[in-house]
């Protein structure tokens, strides 16, 4: 699966993008935002995650800007189960493109993956200091569900209090969210 936006390339992460990988997430301040990911990040842990098999209905992507040059990876995104039978959107963008608008066009490429996929709906979630991941959920939609709760970071290696967000994928709930937007 691969998804192509105005300034983006969404792909599968290949063996040979361990490197690029690495460069771009290889960095405290990005990890420390993350629930999954390890700090130290190593080459090993590039490699890794790359291997990972995903089920076919929960895919991952590398993001590449591609703009006539060379691409160049900025990060990563994709969805899976939270381990408590939800879907979650997860993503990074690697602290150099932050504020450029690239996690939010690559989540609206997802967000319509995972509708074209016939997901009902996502959930995602930021740590209560990483604000801007909350900025970029509320553009792409989601609605916070008024719950904090503490969720493990291995690359903080504790637990932090996240804000929990929900998103309906169902286009009668999206129009609906979408008058509520203009009513307001």
């Amino acid at each position: 699966m691969f998804a192509v936006t105005p300034r983006l390339l969404l792909r599968p992460g290949w063996p040979e993008d361990a490197g690029a990988l690495f460069a771009a997430i290889n960095d405290e301040a990005v990890v420390r935002n993350l629930a999954r990911a390890p700090w130290p990040y190593g080459r090993d842990d590039a490699a890794q995650f790359l291997a990972a098999s995903r089920p076919l209905l929960q895919p991952n992507f590398l993001i590449f800007r591609r703009d006539g040059q060379m691409p160049q990876l900025l990060g990563c995104i994709g969805f899976g189960d939270n381990g408590e039978g939800h879907l979650e959107l997860d993503y990074w963008i690697a602290r150099g493109q932050w504020g450029r608008g690239y996690a939010t066009e690559a989540g609206r490429a997802v967000l319509e993956i995972a509708r074209t996929l016939g997901h009902p709906e996502m959930r995602a979630e930021h740590f209560t200091d990483n604000p801007a991941s909350g900025k970029v959920l509320r553009k792409l939609g989601f609605r916070p569900t008024g719950r904090t709760a503490p969720r493990f970071s291995q690359g903080r290696g504790q637990e932090t209090d996240a804000i929990q967000f929900t998103l309906s994928l169902s286009e009668d709930d999206s129009a609906d969210d979408m008058m509520r937007d203009l009513a307001a």
